[in-house]
């Protein structure tokens, strides 16, 4: 089985496209719409990945990954932000957030998943059809 990847995103139509790209290359997709939310659903599903979009409403992005690395289980799971967020300084402000990269928007479709793939656990093509095999 695939691993699990939490998308925090509040625009519909980003929301889809990403959806969609992960879905149509058999991963579990969990959505949250608000960083809060995303906070509590990351907790619930343990993903192996999160894409954080960085301008949320009322809880922005920063303080998404900042409070998702002080909890227990979630120091260790990559956070890439997908943002527009381009300027000298942002790259360093987001990492120092927390999160372990960024893509830009808008995401290029053909290259997103090789973008946020090698922060995924490596499987063999045998681990994909051992339904014992961990996710």
């Amino acid at each position: 089985m695939k691993p699990t990847i939490l998308i925090i995103e509040d625009n519909d139509n980003n929301l889809y496209l990403i959806t969609f790209i992960l879905e149509q290359k058999g991963y579990r997709v969990e959505q949250a719409r608000s960083g809060r939310e995303g906070i509590e659903k990351a907790c619930q599903v343990m993903p192996s990945l999160i894409l954080l979009d960085i301008q949320l409403p009322a809880m922005d992005g920063y303080d998404v990954a900042r409070e998702l690395r002080q909890n227990h289980g979630m120091e260790d799971v990559p956070i890439v932000a997908v943002t527009s967020y381009a300027m000298a300084g942002d790259r360093e402000r987001i990492i120092g957030a927390g999160c372990s990269d960024y893509i830009e928007k808008p995401i290029n479709p053909d290259t997103f998943l090789s973008q946020i793939e090698r922060y995924l656990p490596v499987q063999s093509k045998e681990d994909s059809h051992d339904k014992s095999a961990d996710s």
